[in-house]
């Protein structure tokens, strides 16, 4: 691959590679597909007639890993992917998605990718997603990832979903299935700042029994940027759910958190647990006392709360 200082920094960002990554990949740069290879056991297929990607991941094995980055660096350039992953049984995979827009132009650009993981029986998949923006451009980058989940008896998918600077506009909407034994967990950690806006939507239905959930949103609001939260269990049977939304307002920031929690089985057990404040006073100060100047100990304070 010949990359260019712009991508080569993006994909450092989103999805922490510096060289051509081992294992299955398809790295994406403005609606092209500029590296692609699968391996013995990670299949990866263009789609026919729609823009996107088919990841086959065989059933049984271990340690596989699949890298598909998206990058993008002209002004204006819209787009829609969709990404499908079939796990097979008791596969353990590694995926790593993400993307990158620098937009040094006038005209918005945007990404909206929706990546569907049918996962098979006592799979386990971690799921890495991070979203990034840059350039000094008047156009808006914007970002808006679907990912559904449909996962069966006994499986596990794990979900790292970031987006800790330049997005000006996000919808990031999450929708689940977990049949009986089949667990899910995700960490969202978010920050705004300006006037940016970002909206989380979850839709997780425990559908079988023994069936959880844990959903733990982070995020922080600065300037006069906004952030909503929806947060939706479902328990359809016995089952396990647990969601957290934990945020930190600054300046003119405005945070709304909407949890929903829906049992249509006695044997149901959901809770929900929520809290939106401003950085404690004797935070700084125990910071400031060792030197840091407030602004310093500020980003201290929120760099270790979005770690």
């Amino acid at each position: 691959m010949d990359l260019n200082n712009i991508q080569k920094y993006l994909l450092k960002e989103i999805a922490d590679i510096t060289e051509v990554p081992q294992g299955a990949y398809n790295i994406r740069s403005d609606s092209q597909s500029i590296g692609r290879q699968s391996t013995e056991n990670v299949e990866i297929t263009p789609k026919e007639g729609v823009s996107g990607l088919d990841i086959f991941i065989k059933p049984n094995v271990k340690d596989e890993t699949v890298h598909i980055p998206v990058v993008m660096t002209k002004s204006g350039l819209k787009e829609e992917v969709y990404n499908d992953f079939f796990i097979g049984d008791n596969a353990q995979v590694l995926i790593v998605a993400g993307c990158g827009i620098d937009n040094c132009g006038a005209h918005d650009s945007q990404h909206d990718g929706i990546h569907r993981f049918y996962v098979g029986k006592n799979a386990k998949v971690k799921y890495v997603e991070k979203h990034y923006g840059s350039g000094d451009g008047a156009g808006k980058r914007i970002l808006n990832p679907v990912t559904e989940v449909y996962a069966e008896e006994g499986s596990t998918v794990e979900m790292e979903m970031v987006q800790i600077k330049g997005v000006d506009d996000t919808t990031r909407t999450t929708v689940a299935e977990l049949k009986k034994g089949a667990s899910m967990v995700v960490r969202e950690r978010l920050m705004t700042h300006e006037e940016q806006q970002a909206f989380s939507v979850y839709t997780v239905n425990l559908n079988g029994k023994d069936a959880n959930a844990d959903i733990v949103s982070r995020g922080v609001a600065r300037d006069n940027s906004f952030q909503k939260l929806d947060l939706k269990i479902v328990g359809n049977a016995e089952c396990k759910g647990h969601t957290e939304c934990d945020s930190i307002i600054m300046d003119n920031g405005k945070i709304l958190a909407v949890p929903a929690l829906e049992a249509n089985d006695v044997d149901a057990s959901l809770v929900h647990e929520a809290a939106i404040g401003k950085i404690a006073g004797e935070q700084l100060i125990k910071l400031m006392t060792l030197g840091l100047t407030e602004a310093e100990a500020e980003e201290q304070i929120i760099n270790g709360f979005l770690r």
